[in-house]
């Protein structure tokens, strides 16, 4: 077993300490706030190594994310023949633990829909892992984000001799397939695991006994400091609405489109920007052709976060009307801008956003809710737009810093590093 890290002083231990990080693919636009994360905890004097499991998107355009990407080992892009390399000599140099291993990734494939070989992969890619943390040196703590397999990866990579680990789990999907996921086991096994808002560890708290209650902790995303720092902008002076989003069925902006034709039929004046892509942007252009709102709607494709905080700071408000989420960094950072949102009562977006407080809460899937929040958010004064908008910079500075939040993860980093110390 890599041994923890020992420390005489906890409060030097934070210089001392080396996490792992494992994400599925990472760098990755959609995973900016994991960046962050891992900024943040360097800042406070953590060491973290970076690992992926799959190699990062080939549509990379943010710089902060290309420089990632040279810190980031891929498991995959080592290749079959090591993977299997390392399977088998975990295998011959450690039997009980592999045996034991392999057992739990057989009972996680049958719970899985996607099946038993496809958990063999995750037992080769945990082999792999173990490897090069123990030739890294000095690992005392590995850290995934997702619950799917990121999290299982690391669960056998503690089975097979390797450092504690915990998760951040985000939704929708670890609520959506909990038991496919194996989620119960892979809290049993882990010494924590983050939510990332009080809706999501009320979901954890769901499906494991209350004995283990305490291993669930709230540990907010964090806003980057060029939103944070800037603090509310002038409301821009048009009829401009942004929606900062991956183009998916879960974020909705086939809703916000059917709402925008209403507006347009009946003549009221906007403007609509989908910053983002993703697998529905051919549904999508192909719906704007049908409701006859080619010009006045607008997809950006991928943007780096300078130009996601440029479209916020040149809209009014922000549209997020999403079925089903975690807590988007989008809200956050729109809200830092000291732009009002319109999103939905879906997890945990009400508490960061209140009706007509920072903006505006809808029910989910509503178009005729909808339409009325954006006509009134085209019709509002630039002054009430405004105290909403500060009244939202206030609440994200309160909840989302970026370094609060770390330091709250490394306060669960120590505790594991220390547990384990005394183990």
């Amino acid at each position: 077993m890599i041994p923890a890290i020992k420390t005489d002083k906890p409060e030097t231990q934070s210089s001392r300490l080396k996490v792992a990080y494992l994400v599925n693919q990472y760098p990755a636009v959609s995973h900016s706030f994991i960046r962050r994360e891992i900024v943040a905890l360097e800042a406070l004097g953590v060491t973290v190594e970076r690992f992926s499991i799959r190699p990062p998107p080939a549509d990379l355009v943010d710089p902060a994310d290309l420089a990632e990407q040279a810190r980031t080992r891929e498991i995959l892009r080592a290749g079959p023949v090591a993977l299997l390399g390392a399977l088998l000599a975990t295998a011959i140099q450690m039997p009980g633990a592999w045996l034991g291993a392999l057992a739990a990734t057989l009972r996680l494939g049958r719970l899985s829909d996607r099946g038993r070989l496809r958990h063999l992969a995750y037992l080769a890619e945990a082999c792999l892992l173990l490897r090069w943390l123990r030739a890294s040196g000095g690992v005392g703590h590995l850290h995934a984000h997702f619950g799917t397999n990121p999290a299982a990866v690391a669960m056998l990579t503690r089975m097979l001799g390797g450092p504690p680990y915990s998760f951040t789990v985000h939704g929708p999907e670890e609520f959506d397939h909990p038991v496919e996921l194996a989620l119960p086991d892979k809290i049993k096994h882990a010494v924590a695991v983050i939510a990332v808002s009080e809706f999501g560890k009320s979901q954890l708290y769901r499906w494991i006994p209350h004995t283990e209650w305490s291993k669930v902790r709230v540990v907010r995303c964090g806003v980057d400091a060029a939103f944070l720092q800037a603090g509310p902008r002038e409301i821009a002076d048009n009829h401009r609405l942004v929606c900062i989003g991956r183009l998916s069925e879960q974020k909705g902006q086939l809703l916000i489109l059917d709402a925008a034709a209403v507006l347009a039929r009946e003549g009221i004046d906007f403007e609509l920007v989908l910053a983002g892509d993703g697998p529905m942007r051919a549904e999508v252009e192909r719906r704007i052709r049908e409701l006859g709102l080619t010009g006045k709607v607008r997809i950006t494709g991928w943007v780096s976060n300078d130009v996601v905080r440029q479209e916020l700071l040149g809209a009014r408000v922000l549209l997020l009307p999403s079925f089903a989420e975690g807590l988007p960094v989008a809200l956050m950072e729109a809200l830092a801008l000291g732009r009002p949102a319109i999103s939905t009562f879906v997890a945990g977006i009400p508490e960061l956003l209140e009706n007509r407080i920072n903006g505006w809460l809808i029910p989910a899937g509503s178009v005729s809710a909808m339409v009325v929040a954006m006509k009134e958010a085209l019709e509002a004064p630039a002054a009430e737009l405004a105290r909403m908008g500060r009244t939202g910079a206030a609440a994200v500075a309160a909840r989302h810093d970026s370094t609060k939040e770390a330091a709250r993860l490394l306060d669960v980093f120590r505790e594991a590093a220390s547990s384990n110390d005394r183990a």
